[in-house]
């Protein structure tokens, strides 16, 4: 009871906590159990812990760094527990507890209804990494938001209740970067440009990418020019740090 109103206390955000390092795991502890309305029920130090608590938990918000150490990263995570469709092992997992809860019975068919499925945790990713491949990956992965470390706590805390709720919150830099991206679409190449631009990646030179292609090195070097205009950079070295971030290779 609320001692102003006298009426129930609203339910507490349950919160996963996902972050391989142990200092900063213990500094979000602490910062959120000095929250109001805000519970940590769990502490997962990688992406596979991160998943299997998800699962068992059932926590309202993960919050997610990206960078993981060994396993899967934050985004492979983020997909896995948050990701749009139903992914097999999360069904098999669902009808294991399902066997395991009650269920009413439909007089009217003479059959058992089962329970609602419990809702989808939501991600809330919290990191240091701001780059416009990294944002754009963990939206897709279907984080809910985008939080850097560098945030107030008070930022934090009104995220964390934000995500719960479904709203997306976004850091001003993030939300920076996306309206940018929002407003300059990525380039567009063609099939062999982007074929070209794999095999930049891979080191190759114009010789080895004609003999890899099956092209002339003239061929080679008039693609790698439209390239070169397209991506704004006049560089190999640049073209392919373009096409990393803007996520341009095949």
């Amino acid at each position: 009871m609320t001692p102003s109103t006298g009426e129930p206390a609203p339910t507490p955000v349950r919160v996963l906590l996902c972050d391989d390092h142990a200092v900063v795991r213990a500094g979000l502890l602490a910062l959120l159990s000095s929250a109001p309305g805000i519970e940590v029920i769990g502490e997962a130090e990688d992406g596979e812990e991160a998943v299997a608590m998800a699962a068992a938990l059932r926590p309202d918000v993960v919050l997610m760094d990206l960078q993981l150490g060994s396993g899967i990263d934050g985004i492979e995570a983020t997909r896995r527990i948050a990701g749009p469709g139903d992914r097999p092992q999360d069904v098999h997992r669902e009808r294991e507890r399902e066997s395991d809860r009650p269920h009413v019975h439909d007089r009217t068919h003479d059959r058992p209804i089962p329970p609602p499925t419990p809702p989808t945790p939501h991600v809330l990713v919290l990191t240091t990494y701001d780059t416009d491949a990294d944002i754009t990956r963990a939206i897709e992965a279907g984080a809910t938001g985008y939080l850097l470390k560098a945030e107030r706590p008070e930022e934090l805390f009104s995220a964390i209740r934000a995500a719960a709720a479904g709203r997306t919150t976004l850091s001003a830099p993030v939300a920076h970067r996306v309206l940018a991206q929002m407003r300059s679409p990525r380039p567009t190449l063609t099939v062999r440009e982007r074929d070209i631009l794999g095999q930049l990646a891979r080191g190759l030179s114009n010789r080895e990418i004609a003999r890899a292609l099956f092209i002339s090195e003239a061929t080679v070097k008039t693609h790698l020019g439209r390239i070169y205009d397209k991506l704004g950079v006049d560089t190999r070295a640049g073209a392919v740090s373009v096409a990393k971030e803007q996520r341009l290779l095949p």
